[in-house]
């Protein structure tokens, strides 16, 4: 049986599964679109939530960014998973005694504010709909490989399928369904990775092995992946060479920007009660560890696997690979899987019959290339999106660990994406429709709307995902950044401050929603269209803080802003006061005692 086939069939049985369980679980009512009727179980609510947190940036795309840049990109772990010990600490036990649907019935409620629930709404879409096009950008490139079709067409069959199921199940079939695509995906993910890390240290633990030593040459294999590295004139991998007050933003936007993600916080209020909160945010941080533990030996061991197979005779002095070994050698065939998304390619500038892969910007390798002829770079193109997916392959795993992959990075990428397309359509008809618009519409009225809603958004989200602004991780980034600057702060003022009144929290979210939008625009293009951006990365307009880092900045913005205008116009009112503490203090809790 052929790999394609094998992909069929591994692939075709996961998506008949998930439509399968959509179509069981169909909501019938608002309660079961919005909160699954507030009856699913903490164990199944935390393997749902680690579903959708475990995006394609997590399962396709982190793994690629830690590969080709190493210790730097630590920062996409630490604050990711930081961010959601700080939810399930700080906010979701909160929110979910609050009682409500949505976050932004919440701040609208908080806030006594119907403005404030709108601009709610409309931070949640922007942050919301820039996350679908990191996911949306993930389905492209694993459909692209795995039915061995173009990324734009690959991301059409993606979108269809989001639409099949999530717009008619809501969220009792998304949670369904992400309980099947957490299956799935962690296994997809653990075991290549295992087989990886056996052939690669003899240690079946992915995690253990990333610290042990190179089975072929009884060096550490980290001290030989940075041997090859340096060799290659890339940075050492395990060294620190970013800005480090940059990376520390970046870490902190990741964090707060996830803390403030409505379609993770909106899990949080599918379960019967607060102390099951607690124990979901438990149980998911327990589901998420198993990938985010294996995610850095994944990119390491891959990185070297790369490198190894692109000089094959031992380093620079043995001698590059040959076009012949590429067009011959069975190992090779990923490349030429691969070279036909438009995800990888290469070219032999030099015409030697060889492909020298190295970093061609390094001024100590520019002479020794000068000498031996080499004309630049010639792997001239590594989409590092395509990085987890193509490790079996370039592994030579077997067939069946090759479909299982192609499975688990369609399960990541479409279970985030129907999460959060659920928040955008809930957004839309429960607190714009019918919270603000049309009050007395009926239930029947709000779940069509909240339908098209979503049918629109996945319309968006697909185009725009046809021109990302980045890789998926990249681009998500940028989401969690818009969160931490719009809805974390609303959150937290209104859990833990009776200062903040309702023109604070609306002056707030929009202060940090437009700053942090401009600076992300001026860096990656206006409304995210190429070519329209003023500034880079590479030379940002403020220092060394990148567009995927100003999330903290704006977030600092919002708090400023939302104090200052709250000391300048009326105090919140006693029963909103009244109402904040009892969301804080347990049930039953007695007066406090003078001792």
């Amino acid at each position: 049986m052929d790999q394609f086939t094998i992909n069929l069939l591994f692939v075709g049985a996961s998506f008949a599964l998930y439509i399968g369980i959509a179509i069981w679980a169909r909501a019938g009512s608002t309660s079961e679109f919005y909160a699954a009727g507030r009856g699913v179980h903490p164990v199944t609510n935390g393997m749902a939530t680690a579903a959708d947190w475990m995006s394609a940036a997590s399962f396709i795309s982190m793994a690629g960014l830690i590969a080709f840049t190493g210790y730097d990109n630590s920062t996409y772990l630490m604050g990711w998973t930081g961010g959601y010990v700080l939810l399930a600490l700080l906010l979701a036990p909160y929110l979910r005694k609050f009682g409500k649907y949505t976050v932004s019935e919440f701040i609208g409620d908080r806030f006594y504010s119907q403005t404030a629930r709108i601009v709610a709404v409309v931070c949640l879409i922007v942050a919301s709909v820039t996350y679908v096009i990191g996911q949306m950008t993930g389905v492209g490139v694993a459909f692209g490989r795995f039915l061995e079709v173009d990324n734009t067409t690959g991301l059409l069959i993606g979108a269809a399928v989001v639409f099949a199921y999530a717009v008619f199940g809501g969220m009792k079939g998304v949670t369904y369904t992400q309980v099947a695509q957490y299956v799935v995906l962690i296994m997809a993910y653990t075991i290549p990775a295992i087989f990886i890390s056996l052939q690669l240290t003899g240690n079946p633990i992915p995690a253990l092995g990333l610290f042990g030593d190179h089975a072929a040459s009884g060096e550490p294999l980290l001290a030989k992946l940075d041997a090859i590295v340096k060799e290659l004139g890339f940075n050492e991998y395990t060294a620190h060479h970013g800005d480090t007050f940059n990376m520390l933003l970046f870490t902190l936007s990741l964090m707060i920007g996830t803390a403030g993600l409505p379609h993770v916080i909106m899990r949080f209020f599918t379960v019967p009660k607060v102390s099951d909160a607690r124990w979901s945010a438990g149980w998911a941080l327990v589901f998420i560890a198993l990938l985010y533990l294996t995610a850095p030996a994944v990119g390491a061991m891959a990185r070297l696997n790369i490198s190894e197979m692109m000089w094959p005779n031992g380093g620079i002095e043995g001698g590059a690979v040959t076009l012949e070994q590429i067009e011959n050698d069975a190992r090779y065939d990923w490349m030429d899987t691969w070279q036909k998304t438009g995800l990888l390619g290469w070219e032999d500038k030099n015409g030697d019959g060889a492909i020298q892969y190295y970093n061609d910007g390094n001024a100590e390798l520019q002479a020794m290339a000068a000498e031996k002829g080499w004309a630049g770079n010639e792997l001239t193109n590594f989409n590092r999106d395509i990085l987890v997916l193509a490790n079996p392959e370039i592994a030579n795993l077997p067939g069946w660990v090759i479909g299982l992959v192609a499975a688990g990075g369609l399960a990541a990428a479409l279970s985030t994406a129907a999460g959060l397309l659920l928040a955008i359509s809930s957004a839309v008809s429960h607190d714009l429709i019918k919270g603000a618009i049309n009050p007395k519409i009926s239930e029947k009225g709000e779940l069509l709307s909240a339908r098209i809603a979503m049918a629109v958004a996945i319309v968006v989200a697909t185009y725009l995902g046809l021109n990302p602004p980045g890789f998926a991780a990249q681009t998500v980034a940028l989401a969690f950044g818009l969160a931490a600057a719009s809805i974390f702060p609303a959150l937290m003022m209104g859990i833990f401050s009776t200062k903040v009144n309702n023109s604070g929290a609306v002056a707030g979210m929009l202060a940090g929603l437009v700053v942090t939008l401009v600076y992300i625009f001026l860096h990656k293009g206006w409304f995210f269209i190429p070519d329209t951006n003023s500034f880079s990365d590479a030379d940002p307009l403020l220092g060394t803080i990148k567009s995927t880092s100003f999330g903290a900045v704006g977030a600092a913005v919002n708090f400023a802003v939302a104090y200052v205008v709250s000391g300048m116009t009326k105090p919140t009112p006693a029963h909103i006061q009244e109402l904040v503490e009892s969301v804080r203090v347990p049930r039953g809790a007695g007066a406090a005692q003078d001792h």
